[in-house]
């Protein structure tokens, strides 16, 4: 491979990634204080995944009208080739404009279509056949058929989209038998296509969007951009002639407010109809003061990344235990907190559907001590450096972390820096790094992808240069799981395999809301916190 290869490669993995840096960075800048040990359980939080303050007696939908959602990040390009799709960055940006062929309920836990008419999958889950809805059109009028599907796919994967290596890997070939129908043939079985077909891979763009260099952002989705003003706003139209019917609002009026408090404050004054957002004080105030919306509680979504590449104190895996040996999430989370966080030292906490029974490594000073001084015996000279943001509440997180290590016998020290995009750029495009925040956010949907792309061996999203033989066969095991017993069983081994290597460390995780006022009607939810806006209405 090149040298300019090289940089591309991991330009994409920082790209594929920052997203997750992102979660729980800006979330550690609201608050810094979703810590914790042990099971969720012990934290004796009252949150769980779901609706909260359902809304009932709703009436007939209202017609005409703008929306604006205020989103978590600013959204920095149209193209969904060209950014990792998720609810925090993007997803329900991009979303109405190009719609997705799968949509993720949450309530059902299930995959429902929506440019699609249905996906189904042969006996052994290696042939999957999706069909197309008719008459379904791209907003330039040409229609939304087979090939377009195949190309837009194509394109995706030509582009290096964030998820084309795991696609590209899976899909051995894609035929398209008839205008409306496309089937995917895999090298293995494998469930994930729909999750994929539910995120960025799944929103189509026509043929017609690229033309050289030019990029126009042409989809299925029930509006279309009329302005596109970086980092201030975006202007959506409502399309008339969109498969579902014409939208119930006139416009959407997408921005994103800085900070969860000043994104309450908005959502309370009436700047903002709805927003996604992160922040336990906020999401508890929004909640308790009876604002409707869906609650998710993404795994791996708290903890410090530890870079485990040659020459750093991460290579040795009795470091790693011994850093989590020496940190109680729990004591952090009553220290920092108050209590109220999700502190928990497992992969899955109770609130998740894949929740098993596989131990914590547990808080233990005494063996941390002892691990730590084997290290040192064999000329580890006890350092290690921690990275964070210059803020108050994530210094307050890393002086709590700082404490802990140091008194099993580590010299921790804290590095700062002024932004997300610093952070990013050490640990996803530089790796140069000892420890750092950061999180992975498996969805409850389907959490192979990030699982796989934060620990296999040799992964360009692989940031912390893990690497572990048996962690390998085990994801590879996970990858072709196709019903939920035989994915929480492999996911259970992970838990076991993760406790003995600690490839990182768990402090709990860390609460997205996508909320909206009273006013507001009509929005669904999808994968990883994607909001649709096609059925969604408002009244004065």
């Amino acid at each position: 491979m090149s040298r300019s290869s090289r940089r591309g490669s991991r330009k994409v993995a920082a790209v594929a990634l920052a997203v997750s840096a992102g979660l729980f960075l800006a979330s550690c800048a609201d608050n810094g204080k979703d810590s914790g040990s042990g099971d969720s359980a012990e934290s004796g939080s009252a949150l769980a995944i779901g609706p909260v303050n359902e809304q009932s007696n709703e009436g007939n939908p209202v017609k005409g009208g703008t929306l604006t959602f205020s989103g978590y990040s600013a959204v920095t390009t149209l193209d969904p080739a060209k950014t990792q799709i998720a609810g925090s960055v993007a997803g329900s940006e991009l979303g109405a404009i190009y719609d997705t062929l799968l949509r993720y309920d949450s309530t059902s836990q299930t995959f429902v279509p929506k440019l699609a008419n249905s996906m189904s999958p042969s006996a052994d889950f290696k042939t999957w056949t999706l069909e197309l809805r008719d008459g379904v059109t791209f907003s330039d009028g040409t229609p939304v058929d087979s090939a377009a599907v195949s190309s837009s796919l194509s394109r995706y994967v030509t582009n290096k989209g964030p998820q084309s290596s795991l696609y590209s890997s899976k899909v051995a070939s894609v035929d398209t038998p008839d205008a409306k129908t496309v089937v995917f043939n895999l090298n293995d079985p494998w469930t994930g296509i729909e999750s994929m077909l539910s995120a960025g891979p799944g929103m189509i763009v026509a043929p017609t969007a690229q033309k050289g260099d030019q990029f126009t952002p042409i989809g299925a989705g029930a509006f279309t951009l009329e302005k596109f003003a970086p980092n201030e706003e975006m202007i959506l139209d409502a399309r008339e002639d969109y498969f579902g019917g014409a939208p119930n609002l006139d416009k959407l009026r997408l921005i994103s407010i800085i900070g969860s408090q000043a994104t309450t404050e908005s959502l309370k004054s009436g700047g903002a109809d709805a927003t996604y957002f992160r922040g336990l004080p906020n999401i508890l105030d929004l909640i308790d003061s009876g604002y409707p919306g869906y609650l998710d509680i993404p795994s791996l979504s708290y903890l410090s990344m530890i870079n485990a590449a040659p020459g750093r104190p991460g290579a040795d895996v009795r470091v790693r235990q011994a850093l989590a040996l020496a940190t109680d999430p729990v004591a952090l989370d009553n220290r920092l907190n108050e209590g109220n966080g999700l502190p928990g030292q497992v992969i899955f906490q109770d609130s998740s559907r894949w929740h098993n029974d596989a131990a914590p490594i547990g808080v233990d000073t005494a063996k941390a001590k002892e691990l730590l001084d084997q290290a040192k015996a064999d000329g580890f000279d006890g350092k290690v450096t921690y990275l964070t943001m210059q803020e108050n509440s994530a210094q307050a997180m890393a002086l709590a972390l700082q404490s802990m290590a140091n008194a099993v016998g580590f010299d921790f020290q804290i590095e700062y820096v002024n932004s997300v995009s610093d952070i990013v750029k050490r640990v996803y495009v530089d790796r140069d790094f000892d420890m750092a925040t950061g999180a992975a956010s498996l969805p409850e949907a389907d959490p192979f992808e990030r699982l796989y792309s934060n620990l296999k061996t040799g992964g360009r999203n692989n940031s912390t240069s893990f690497s572990d033989a048996q962690m390998d066969v085990l994801l590879d095991e996970l990858g072709v799981a196709t019903s939920n017993d035989a994915k929480t069983a492999v996911l259970t081994k992970i838990q076991e395999r993760a406790t003995q290597v600690v490839p990182w460390q768990i402090l709990g995780n860390s609460p997205w809301l996508g909320v909206w006022g009273e006013n507001v009607h009509g929005i669904q939810q999808s994968l990883d916190g994607i909001m649709f806006f096609d059925q969604a209405w408002k009244t004065n």
